[in-house]
Formats: C-alpha cells, structure tokens, sequence
C-alpha cells in the first residue's frame, strides 16, 4: 500500500514540474501584446466621422465707459529767476540839532551867617544861630506840617494842648490825647508850682460820657484827687466845676 502512494506522490511531482516548465516556454508580455491588437477597433474612415457645426467667433462687448479724457501734459518747469540779495542795512543816524539854548535859573546866594556876639539860650525862640531857611528847608518845614495836619485830622475833638482856668487864674496845663476810637488819655501840669518835681504828672483817668467829660488827677503824692467835671459848650469850649481839697469852683477849659 505504502508503495502505490509513492509511485502516485511521484507522479504528482513529475506532472508539476511539467507543467511549470511549460509555463516558462509560453512569453506572458507577447501574449498581452497579441490579446490587445485583436481587441482594438478598426479605425473609420474620413467619410464616416461626423463635422460639427462651425462655431462662431465671440464678439467684443459694447464698452458703456466715457471716451478717456485728452491728454494734458505737465507744465514745463521754469526756475525762478535768481533772487536779488538784499542791500546792506546802513544805520544812519539822524542829524544832531542842538536844543535852544537857555540861560541857567537864578539861585540867589545863600547868605552869611549872622555873627553871634553872645551865646543863644534854649528859651530864645527868636534867635537862632543859623542861617535863615532855605528853600529846601522851607520845603521840608512844610511837607512836615502837611503831615501833622493829616494826622491831627483823624484824631478826636479832644486831641491838643487845653488849658484850664478858674476866673481869671490858670489852675491846670492839660495835653489830651484821643485817638477817635474813643479812648482818652492825658498829662496835666499845675503852673502854679513851677520848677516843682511834683507839678506835673499823668492823668489818672479820663472818661467821656456824650457831652460829660470827666478828668481824675493825683496833684501830689498822698494828696487827694482833684476831679473835674465838664460839660461841652456851642463855642468848641467846656464848662463846669472842679473838686480840690474839698472846695468845689465853676472852671472852663479852653484850647491853648
């Protein structure tokens, strides 16, 4: 049995190498060449092959746009003409006139000095062993007063030297200060006692009630206070009475 199947596989063997062998002689590439010729179409003849219609060139569409404007060309470039350089600036002054003349203002000379023959004292108001004024000097004597008077005007009624008398005799010498914002304040001194160290002093009090006019003063020290009431007249003047030592007496006091 085991030898039918060996003859059988040899056989099998035999017919496939024959076979392999036969497809080695055979060409694939002419066989694919000769399949292809004999399926081609034969080609048909002029006659037979159909003309399409001529086709007609297209027409240029009908342009709608405004006609291009005419040509302008560019101006022709001038250079400007050479600028002229400006002329030199000469500073020329102008021709000196000379101003009219006129004479010098007169200045009267300043006068001597008077010759003093004797020393001047204080008290002598008449002599002064100056020369007289002069005009500078007139000038600020009366810039000065000017001003005095500005000042005076903005002080109180009562502001100055006032005097007050009893008849016909001086009791007190009063120097009142107001300022007009209705504060008052004074220096008294009694002519009576000239040269006294005591004879004169300060106010102690001062007071101003409408037309009363009340004035406290210490005479001397440890004496006892002289009050003066007053009362203002039509005539600028004050009028009434003072009590000193006890003893009173009707006074009016009056401007220096």
């Amino acid at each position: 049995m085991s030898r039918v199947w060996r003859v059988a596989a040899a056989f099998v063997v035999m017919s496939l190498s024959a076979s392999m062998a036969a497809a080695q002689e055979v060409d694939p590439i002419g066989a694919l060449l000769e399949q292809s010729q004999s399926s081609s179409p034969t080609t048909p003849s002029a006659e037979a092959i159909p003309t399409s219609p001529p086709v007609q060139a297209p027409t240029a569409p009908v342009s709608t746009s405004p006609p291009p404007a005419a040509y302008t060309p560019p101006p022709v470039y001038n250079p400007p003409a050479a600028v002229q350089a400006p002329l030199p600036y000469v500073n020329t002054p102008p021709a000196y006139t000379p101003p009219p003349y006129a004479p010098p203002a007169y200045v009267p000379a300043r006068p001597r000095r008077p010759e003093l023959t004797a020393p001047v004292h204080i008290d002598e108001i008449g002599k002064t062993p100056e020369a007289p004024p002069t005009p500078t000097d007139l000038s600020y004597e009366a810039r000065m007063r000017s001003s005095f008077n500005s000042a005076q005007g903005l002080q109180g009624p009562l502001d100055g030297a006032w005097s007050l008398r009893a008849g016909g005799s001086e009791l007190y010498d009063l120097q009142l200060v107001d300022s007009g914002s209705g504060s008052l304040e004074g220096a008294w001194r009694d002519p009576r006692r000239r040269g006294a160290t005591d004879a004169s002093g300060f106010i102690d009090t001062l007071s101003r009630y409408g037309g009363q006019l009340t004035i406290r003063l210490t005479p001397r020290p440890g004496a006892d206070a002289v009050v003066i009431t007053l009362s203002a007249d039509a005539n600028g003047t004050w009028s009434g009475e003072i009590n000193e030592r006890g003893e009173r007496r009707s006074v009016t006091m009056r401007r220096n």
